[in-house]
């Protein structure tokens, strides 16, 4: 089975999904690649949109595997997976056509950073979502840490990210960080909120997005992200970090 699949409908809709139900969603090596072969494809003239979401009604996705990731057991060792996903999401917040993630369920960790990089979030009535990395003593590392902190008011971002807990998806819509909430059939529900929205030109759109980029179009949001992953690399290091996901996988 694939571990993502990406497809394009008529409205001009590039989707990505993440094709791991089995595993709650979760990224590997496969899924980061995915994820960048998807937002090269989105830059193309005729696309729209790019809608990331997960397979199944359980997970949007459930953060890092990790069956994989727990390898990695040093800064050196984590460092590298922990800065290539942080330029993905640096293109994915910077892409020049708007981005949504689709919610059909669960967000986990990292799971909520990639959904904090797109612009709009609809989220399925019964998902939860929360940034839990602080439970595991570390922080975020792919960049969603930094790019909360831009798009949310201070004390909200900080709120999220200490807390460690998870959210319902009204409590995220109460704070801003799920633009709608739907029932029934994900495509259905993300095709009517995009409706006025792809019957614009692409040319309009892309103008528009161009102005929101700008906010991070300097060096500033892309170093401190790559500090994020620096930081989350030194902190993976530690032993108190490994003791902690060991708990949780023996729960």
């Amino acid at each position: 089975m694939e571990s993502y699949l990406i497809s394009k409908d008529a409205n001009g809709i590039l989707f990505y999904t993440i094709n791991r139900p089995e595993k709650r969603n979760a990224v590997n090596d496969e899924i980061m690649d995915g994820l960048e072969v998807a937002i090269s494809m989105a830059k193309a003239e005729e696309i729209k949109a790019l809608v990331i979401t997960g397979a199944g009604d359980r997970a949007f996705c459930s953060g890092g595997d990790l069956s994989v990731f727990h390898l990695l057991k040093t800064k050196e060792d984590a460092y590298p997976m922990l800065s290539k996903m942080a330029k993905i999401i640096s293109e994915l917040l910077l892409l020049p056509k708007p981005t949504v993630a689709l919610m059909n369920g669960v967000a986990i960790g990292g799971g909520c950073e990639i959904a904090t990089a797109c612009d709009f979030r609809l989220g399925r009535k019964e998902m939860k979502a929360g940034f839990v990395q602080g439970n595991l003593a570390i922080t975020t590392g792919w960049g969603g840490g930094s790019i909360l902190c831009e798009k949310f008011p201070a004390s909200t971002a900080l709120k999220m990210l200490t807390d460690g807990t998870m959210l319902s998806a009204d409590e995220l819509l109460n704070i801003g960080f799920l633009d709608h909430i739907f029932e029934g059939d994900p495509y259905t529900n993300c095709t009517a909120f995009l409706g006025k929205l792809i019957e614009k030109e692409v040319g309009v759109l892309s103008a528009y997005v161009a102005i929101l980029r700008r906010k991070w179009s300097d060096a500033s949001i892309l170093e401190r992200i790559e500090q994020e992953a620096i930081n989350c690399a030194t902190l993976w290091g530690k032993e108190i970090h490994h003791q902690k996901v060991e708990e949780f996988l023996r729960k």
